[in-house]
């Protein structure tokens, strides 16, 4: 018998601590999630382990914090070997019962630090008064945190010290490192710090006019992209009828045929397709929404995946994780995940290997077909033209037919 189905016996005799009338509710969590039994019943045993870890030193179920997991995983750790699902277990524990109401939510000290504190109240600046969107906030709070970090440190936040010379050098050092298009981002992020931390008094001057421009010059690089014949083997070695080759199928689809952005195919819902109209709602960015034909390779692809192997879950959304807890995919890194796994499997080394190695492959084989530039940006919904323009590069056939011959040269 292992160790923790020995202890279950003596937990489950002895008196009750504070936690213990919100197991059984935990474990129908977790039964809806898609977690096996066994999976099931030892995380019931190691919240029961923590309830008369509780119960022993008279705390009341309002302790229940993440420092107590912390110091229960700690003394636990004398008997037992450290399991990697132990803290994410009594986490999402935790979760349940703040999200339920049954205990208020408390801040560790960490969150309450004067960075973490600017950076809440600068999240809540983005989202109410400039109403970007959780990604482009958390983008914005990533490149703001590297900034601040690097000026002050584990210190204090001297912000009416701040000068341009610390912008600069910032910008230098990371611009060296980072791709221009990731330099462009910084840049933006700074400059809307600098506008938040002038109209909330913490600095005198708007420095968002002293943050310099990154250069970054347009239609100055070729899209990468995949020949037709490189598509058709990427599609074929997801032919499988495995659960996750059928799940990554039907992905690598949507990409290549409609064209669509990893954040699309990631928060794509059941709703969004119409099955009898043959149609597909695409919600793209800010807010757009647009529908595009179901091509039928990629509708019977999504039927053969949500008819035989997505989970069953409350998520409504298209793509769900294959294993528990089941639901939606969480971001799209995720699915550049699976384009890399695909290549890999077809053995093609590609030196991109996110969802727009297949957009662009689309929009390139479009161009080649007679397809014109207007054609091509409806169908990957570009709201200005010269979005479009990047791919009159990669037709060179085109562009020898264009171009005159040189005075003196062959004819």
């Amino acid at each position: 018998m292992k160790n923790h189905e020995r202890d279950t016996a003596v937990v489950s005799g002895q008196p009750r601590g504070p936690l213990y009338v919100h197991i059984p509710g935990f474990a129908a969590s977790l039964a809806s999630q898609g977690y096996s039994k066994t999976s099931i019943a030892y995380r019931c045993w190691l919240a029961r382990a923590l309830d008369q870890w509780m119960q022993q030193r008279r705390m009341p179920l309002d302790d229940f914090s993440e420092e107590r997991i912390e110091q229960f995983l700690r003394n636990r750790s004398r008997r037992y070997s450290k399991q990697s699902a132990d803290r994410p277990t009594l986490l999402s524990f935790l979760r349940q019962l703040q999200e339920s109401r049954a205990i208020k939510p408390r801040l560790i000290p960490s969150e309450m630090s004067p960075l973490g504190n600017l950076q809440a109240d600068f999240a809540q600046y983005l989202t109410e008064q400039r109403g970007l969107r959780p990604a482009t906030v958390k983008q914005y709070l990533f490149h703001t945190r590297r900034f601040l970090t690097e000026r002050f440190g584990n210190g204090v936040l001297a912000l009416g010290e701040l000068k341009t010379q610390d912008i600069s050098r910032c910008l230098l050092r990371q611009a060296r490192a980072v791709s221009p298009n990731t330099a462009q981002r910084m840049t933006v992020a700074l400059r809307n710090l600098f506008r938040f931390l002038h109209q909330r008094g913490d600095i005198a001057t708007n420095l968002a006019d002293s943050v310099p421009a990154t250069a970054s010059w347009s239609l100055a690089g070729l899209p990468k992209y995949l020949s037709p014949r490189q598509i058709e083997l990427v599609l074929k070695a997801c032919k499988q009828d495995g659960p996750v080759a059928l799940r990554d199928r039907a992905i690598l689809l949507l990409l290549a045929r409609l064209g669509l952005r990893a954040g699309e195919v990631v928060h794509m819902t059941l709703d969004d397709i119409d099955w009898e109209a043959g149609e597909l709602t695409v919600r793209g960015k800010g807010g757009r929404q647009d529908k595009l034909p179901l091509p039928k390779d990629v509708g019977q692809s999504l039927a053969k995946y949500l008819q035989r192997v997505r989970p069953q879950c409350a998520c409504r959304r298209v793509f769900i994780r294959s294993m528990a807890p089941h639901r939606g995919l969480a971001e799209s890194s995720a699915i550049v995940y699976v384009v890399r796994t695909a290549l890999r499997r077809a053995g093609i080394n590609a030196v991109a290997g996110g969802a727009h190695l297949l957009r662009h492959a689309l929009a390139t084989a479009m161009l080649r077909k007679g397809a014109s530039l207007t054609e091509i940006g409806k169908i990957l919904r570009h709201q200005l033209p010269k979005t479009t323009a990047i791919y009159t590069k990669v037709d060179m056939a085109a562009l020898r037919s264009l171009a005159q011959p040189w005075p003196g040269g062959e004819a």
